[in-house]
């Protein structure tokens, strides 16, 4: 497990389990720590073809999903993230914010999922994994030092917002309550 759990790591590419192993335990470790598909020996070379052509199949759908680009603009904050880099300033200065891995986490999966309610659930398994789904005061801490770090005003955040009971979402267009009315009545 700790090898499926390191390529995760680095890289969204397909894991294909192939294992002689038929405990159901086993196949649920592996799937948890981040594998696709797991497939238990002996096992004919056309089921393992059929396999791999769906997970290829899925991989190329969710890439063409792929809402996020590679940088992203909100206020005066640009996430790189080919880089996983995350920068504040204009076009002309710029300085780099410092984001622990796990902060580096967090807003990875709201910025490629920038609009969308990303639920407390999904954001915990994503990061820590399954077993983690009910550890919220985590993330509470996490979305909070995020917000220090990028929001111009962290107690009324504009960008990274809580969607109560949910979950939480990137509004990169970073408006807020008070904008929107005016905007309405005209």
């Amino acid at each position: 497990m700790g090898v499926i759990q390191g390529v995760r790591g680095w890289t969204e590419a397909p894991i294909l389990v192939v294992s002689g192993r038929t405990d159901a335990r086993e196949k649920v470790a592996a799937l948890d720590a981040g594998a696709d598909d797991y497939v238990t020996k002996p096992v004919s070379i056309d089921e393992l073809l059929a396999r791999i052509r769906a997970l290829l199949r899925r991989v190329a759908l969710e890439g063409a999903s792929e809402s996020a680009a590679p940088l992203t603009r909100f206020g005066d904050v640009t996430v790189d993230l080919n880089a996983k880099a995350v920068f504040r300033g204009g076009s002309g200065r710029q300085t780099r914010i410092r984001l622990t891995p796990t902060e580096w986490k967090v807003l990875e999966v709201l910025v490629r999922n920038a609009g969308k309610l990303v639920t407390r659930q999904d954001l915990l398994t994503e990061i820590w994994g399954a077993q983690h789904v009910k550890d919220t005061g985590y993330l509470r801490l996490y979305i909070s030092q995020l917000r220090k770090k990028i929001e111009p005003n962290p107690a009324h955040p504009r960008y990274l917002k809580t969607e109560p009971g949910m979950g939480y979402r990137l509004d990169i267009g970073g408006t807020d309550g008070a904008s929107e009315a005016p905007e309405a009545s005209r």
